[in-house]
C-alpha cells in the first residue's frame, strides 16, 4: 500500500508526496513535528503539515536567503537568523569568510534537535564556534539588540500560529533597530500565486521602515506553486545593483553572481502586485 504526505496550507489547492518511512511524528510546544522518508525528495521535514525543507531541493531556498544579503553587504560580519532550526541558513552563512558570528534565534528547540539526528546535510554547521544557538522568541530577542547585525534573515515559517508576528510591520521596524547604519534584511515571504496579499502587505511594510526594498524570486519544487518570493530591506545597498563579480570563492548549486542581479527582475504581474 502506497503511503502519502497530502499538505493543504492553500484550501483550494494541495501538493502530496509518497513516503516510505515516518521517522519522527511528535507534537512540541509550539507546533506538530513530522520528518518522513519521501520518494521523490528524500528526507522531508514538516511543521503542521507543511513542509520546511527536503534533502532534494533544499538548497534553492537556503542559498537564495542567504547569499543575495551577504553578497549585497560589503564587508557582513555578525548575522542573525530567525527561525531555520533546519541549521541550511547557518551552514551557508558560515561559508562568507567575512562572518566572524552567526546567531539562530529559534523558539522551537525540538526542531533543532529532531534535525540533528536526520537531517545532518542540513544541519551540520550548528556546533561550529562562529554559531551560536539561542533558544528563543524572535520578536523579543531583536527588541532587545539595537544597532548589532549587518544581517538580518527571518526564516520563518508560513505566516500562520507561532510565525505570524514575523510578518507585521512592527516587526520590521524593530529589525531595523537591530541592524548597523548599513544593514539588510531578508525574508522568505511567500508564493505571489496563492497568497498575493501577504506578498503585497509583506513588501508595504518593508517599505515603511526601509528606504531600500526589493522583492526577488525563486523556483522551489516543494513550496506551493514552485514560484516563491523573497523580500529585502537594505538602509544603504541596492541588492539590484551590487557589484558581485569575484566574489563567489566557494561552490554553490543555485545562486550564481549572474543571477544575484537577474533575479529581480519580476514578470508583469508580480510587478503589479507590489507597486
Amino acid at each position: 500500500m502506497n503511503i502519502w504526505v497530502k499538505e493543504n496550507q492553500i484550501q483550494e489547492a494541495a501538493m502530496t508526496y509518497e513516503i516510505s518511512e515516518t521517522l519522527v511524528s511528535k507534537k512540541t510546544k509550539y507546533q506538530d513535528l513530522t520528518i518522513v522518508d519521501s520518494i521523490s525528495f528524500g528526507r522531508m521535514l514538516l511543521l503542521d503539515g507543511i513542509v520546511q525543507t527536503t534533502i532534494k531541493d533544499e538548497f534553492i531556498y537556503h542559498e537564495m536567503i542567504t547569499h543575495i544579503p551577504l553578497f549585497t553587504h560589503p564587508n557582513p560580519k555578525k548575522v542573525l537568523v530567525i527561525g531555520g532550526g533546519d541549521g541550511g541558513a547557518i551552514r551557508e552563512i558560515l561559508k562568507h569568510k567575512s562572518v566572524e558570528k552567526a546567531v539562530l534565534c529559534e523558539i522551537d528547540e525540538e526542531v533543532i534537535k529532531e534535525c540533528k539526528n536526520y537531517l545532518p546535510e542540513i544541519c551540520c554547521e550548528l556546533d561550529n564556534p562562529r554559531c551560536e544557538v539561542f533558544i528563543g522568541d524572535g520578536i523579543k530577542y531583536v527588541h532587545e539588540h539595537k544597532n548589532e547585525f549587518d544581517v538580518i534573515i527571518v526564516d520563518s515559517t508560513d505566516p500562520f500560529g507561532a510565525a505570524e508576528g514575523l510578518f507585521g510591520g512592527s516587526f520590521y521596524k524593530e529589525i531595523y533597530n537591530a541592524l548597523t547604519e548599513d544593514g539588510v534584511f531578508i525574508a522568505q515571504t511567500e508564493t505571489p500565486y496563492y497568497l498575493p496579499e501577504v506578498v503585497q502587505k509583506v513588501v508595504k511594510d518593508s517599505k515603511m521602515a526601509f528606504p531600500i526594498t526589493k522583492l526577488f524570486m525563486a523556483a522551489i519544487p516543494t513550496y506551493p506553486s514552485g514560484f516563491w518570493s523573497f523580500t529585502i530591506g537594505s538602509k544603504t545597498y541596492d541588492p539590484a545593483k551590487a557589484n558581485v563579480e569575484g566574489k563567489l570563492t566557494f561552490p554553490t548549486k543555485y545562486y550564481t553572481e549572474k543571477l544575484h542581479n537577474a533575479c529581480f527582475v519580476l514578470p508583469k504581474f508580480v510587478e503589479d502586485l507590489i507597486k
